[in-house]
């Protein structure tokens, strides 16, 4: 029996008509080609996500400059300079370590680049991730407020892969209350600071009605079909 091929463009519209205002859709492109890509591309989609920095850097270069990267996968610190120079929001920030190298690779660049704290939410060990007494070190470290070329504009969390949802709600609600601690601590007056990015295509229903404003979908976008770049 064939395959019923994957209707990109449509998945596109779709997702994009049933999400609140406000909410952001970062397209998941790890493994997909570029013909793919640019099927996305085509509806007016700009946001697009990788979780490795090889195939990043690899698509930054071909694909058309107005597109918009986020790094979502787990960062080196050593890899950093290769995205440094275009990327539009790592997502994936667990370190001092880590924030240290993206503000002097910023630095170098001559740019800030935003960044969201990522929280171990889930109960994987696998999962990468702060912890809250971890966070209220890094930013209240001289060395963070020192940090001139990057910018932090919220959380993001990845819940555990379960089909048991109250399990997934309540890591989610986990998330949207740590944003809330550190809004309310750090960044009261930041109006930047306002973006919790969870939910997947398995569970971003849940993670809207716990207060998701970003959303990274790739299965229901392009299909489970892994493609070499």
């Amino acid at each position: 029996m064939q395959e019923t091929p994957v209707n990109i463009a449509e998945n596109i519209r779709r997702l994009k008509q049933e999400l609140p205002a406000g909410v952001t859709l970062v397209a998941i492109s790890k493994t997909k080609t570029r013909e793919e890509i640019m099927q996305a591309y085509d509806t007016g989609h700009r946001v697009f996500g990788e979780n490795k920095v090889q195939e990043l850097v690899s698509k930054g270069e071909a694909l058309p400059r107005d597109i918009e990267w986020h790094m979502v996968g787990h960062l080196q610190s050593n890899k950093v300079k290769y995205i440094a120079p275009f990327v539009s929001l790592i997502q994936s920030v667990d370190s001092m370590k880590l924030l240290r190298v993206i503000n002097k690779e910023g630095s170098k660049n001559g740019r800030v680049i935003p960044c969201l704290l990522q929280f171990h939410i889930a109960e994987e060990e696998t999962k990468f991730g702060l912890d809250m007494q971890e966070a209220r070190e890094m930013l209240d470290s001289p060395q963070f407020r020192d940090m001139t070329h990057v910018k932090i504009l919220g959380v993001m969390g990845m819940a555990t892969f379960t089909d048991r949802m109250e399990q997934v709600r309540k890591e989610f609600r986990k998330l949207a209350g740590i944003f809330r601690t550190l809004k309310n601590d750090y960044f009261r007056d930041d109006n930047s600071f306002r973006e919790i990015s969870m939910g997947m295509s398995g569970d971003y229903p849940v993670a809207l009605e716990e207060g998701a404003t970003m959303v990274r979908i790739g299965s229901l976008i392009f299909g489970e079909r892994s493609c070499a770049i």
